[in-house]
């Protein structure tokens, strides 16, 4: 965590000392983490033939449009850790901005949030690992088998250090965004050619509304919102990060420009390969399909491969960052104070790994296994964009709270630090309530679930446990003229 503040005043929690590994890894390393958690080829597999059925063919605009209030969210998560670069982050950005309670709220939703998101890649990533192998894809014991392997190597990777994870994070992501990238421009220079069973490129693919205004623009920002979930990734490694202050905003902001490249490219360049029937009927393996009408059977296992590795990374990533969550919060005793241990051998939050990285291993046996549960599971799987989006508001409202005296400075700082990041969180509250509107009653009730489990376990972290954080003074940012990382108390 970061240091002590020099102007701590009596009874107001100090922030514990930073015990990771300093300046472990680069900018470009620190990226590759943001993208990998987002899982682009995964994403793509999941959404290519829905966001083609949603948007009527125009998804490539609509996943452009949708990176503007990400990039949005994403800058005024780089100006937050300018002020206090933290792995908690929103939880102690909205803590100590806004309330700590709702801070704690926040960091309860961001662990929901990863760890519904790492456990939603356990469905594809055993078909994609036996589709290599030409092995049957419904073989449960087998799936169960590889996403346990998955997990405990990841597991232990993590546990050894940064810097073996962001090299292991680098490797997949040569190989799987080469893939998806190259075959991506095959499947584009394949419909402009007019190649047999393309489907062809009209001005419609170039409309919000689509080819022929059929396209569901509401239901196209949904899809989109859940895709570019977990570029935030980048900043819950700052303090392993060279130049903790600067380069993890700065990655997130990178992160979030190179999804929306690759998944507008690959939305435009893939939804046309084949028909719009063939897509719909193969729905649930798009991705590996339309690689396989692209280039026959040995591209469709490179493509599985790609999908593999993009469920593989996002795992490690997963219980990496959600780790250091966990960790930054029981550094305040948030949570049991054994999670904030850190063995000077690794330098790594082992107890927090360990802890989340078994809670996914074994969430995947219940959803593989259990098929009495799996539509249960499906449903909380189903609220991973909905639980990101909620603290991604959160984290917006915190940057425009703290730097409030700023935002009537001048007519630069009005925008950049109030009116966008207003707008992008309204945006982001109006895609919850839509999704929220359409979605089947057991996902709400599941939403409604994870709020008061993270209710009833902030009771216990303020009563039971004791948690300093609950009595942090609010901050805010001096004005304008105020040394960088300075703060006023409220």
């Amino acid at each position: 965590m970061t240091e002590p503040s020099a102007t701590a005043l009596p009874g107001t929690a100090l922030t514990p000392p930073a015990r990771l590994e300093p300046d472990a890894i680069g900018v470009a390393q620190d990226t590759v983490i943001g993208m990998a958690t987002s899982a682009p080829a995964a994403v793509v597999a999941i959404t290519l033939a829905s966001l083609a059925a949603t948007a009527a063919y125009g998804g490539g605009l609509v996943m452009l449009i949708s990176a503007i209030p990400m990039l949005i969210i994403a800058n005024a998560y780089r100006r937050l850790n300018m002020w206090n670069a933290n792995c908690g982050a929103s939880f102690e950005w909205v803590g100590r901005s806004i309330n700590p309670y709702l801070g704690f709220f926040t960091g309860w939703l961001m662990i929901a949030g990863y760890v519904v998101g790492t456990l939603s890649g356990v469905e594809v990533l055993g078909p994609s690992v036996l589709a290599i192998f030409n092995a049957s894809a419904t073989n449960k014991w087998a799936n169960v088998a590889i996403a346990t392997a998955v997990g405990l190597v990841m597991l232990g990777i993590a546990v050894v250090g940064i810097k073996i994870t962001a090299r292991t994070q680098v490797g997949m992501a040569l190989i799987e965004y080469t893939i998806l990238v190259g075959m991506s421009i095959w499947g584009l220079v394949a419909v402009l050619a007019h190649h047999h069973g393309t489907f062809p490129i009209t001005s419609g693919w170039f409309k919000f509304t689509g080819i022929g205004g059929k396209g569901d623009l509401v239901g196209g920002f949904l899809i989109a919102v859940f895709a570019y979930s977990g570029w935030d990734g980048t900043v819950y490694v700052n303090e392993e990060v060279k130049h903790r202050r600067t380069n993890p905003g700065r990655a997130a902001l990178i992160a979030v420009a190179l999804l929306a490249v690759i998944y507008t490219l690959a939305q435009v360049g893939l939804q046309g390969v084949v028909s719009p029937t063939a897509l719909q009927n193969n729905s649930a393996d798009a991705l590996v399909y339309v690689a396989q009408a692209l280039g026959g059977s040995g591209w469709e296992k490179v493509m599985a491969l790609a999908l593999a590795l993009s469920v593989i990374a996002t795992t490690g990533t997963g219980i990496v960052v959600g780790a250091r969550i966990t960790y930054g919060m029981a550094s305040y005793r948030a949570l049991p104070e054994f999670l904030a241990n850190v063995p000077r051998r690794f330098a790594t939050p082992a107890a927090a790994t360990i802890v989340f990285g078994l809670l996914v291993v074994a969430l995947a046996w219940v959803y593989l296994l259990a098929t009495s549960v799996q539509n249960a599971f499906g449903y909380v799987v189903d609220l991973t964009g909905i639980l990101f989006a909620i603290f991604y508001v959160l984290t917006a409202l915190a940057s425009m709270t703290y730097y409030r005296r700023r935002v009537f400075s001048n007519a630069w700082d009005l925008l950049i630090l109030g009116i966008l990041p207003l707008a992008s969180a309204g945006f982001l509250v109006w895609m919850v309530e839509k999704s929220l509107a359409t979605a089947p009653a057991p996902e709400n009730w599941s939403l409604l679930g994870i709020v008061w489990v993270g209710l009833l376990v902030m009771v216990l972290s303020r009563f039971l446990l004791k948690s300093p954080f609950f009595r942090i003074r609010r901050e805010s940012d001096p004005g304008t003229g105020a040394v960088s990382g300075s703060h006023a108390r409220v």
